[in-house]
């Protein structure tokens, strides 16, 4: 699901701040899951794909 919101990304200059949450939703429903179940998920996956970016960002910065 996360993987199919990569064109929902919140940037800043240098950094991914989230994903449009009420996209994903959106999304997740049309595919026939659960919204409660995205409403619970979807915040801490956001913030794992968050951090990890974040993370590859900065190692791609490296010289």
């Amino acid at each position: 699901m996360l993987i199919r919101c990569t064109g929902q990304l919140r940037l800043a200059p240098g950094a991914v701040i989230g994903i449009d949450l009420a996209a994903a939703l959106r999304l997740g429903e049309a595919l026939g899951y659960d919204a409660h179940a995205l409403a619970e998920l979807l915040p801490a996956g956001e913030a794992g794909l968050v951090k990890a970016l974040n993370e590859r960002i900065r190692s791609d910065d490296l010289p």
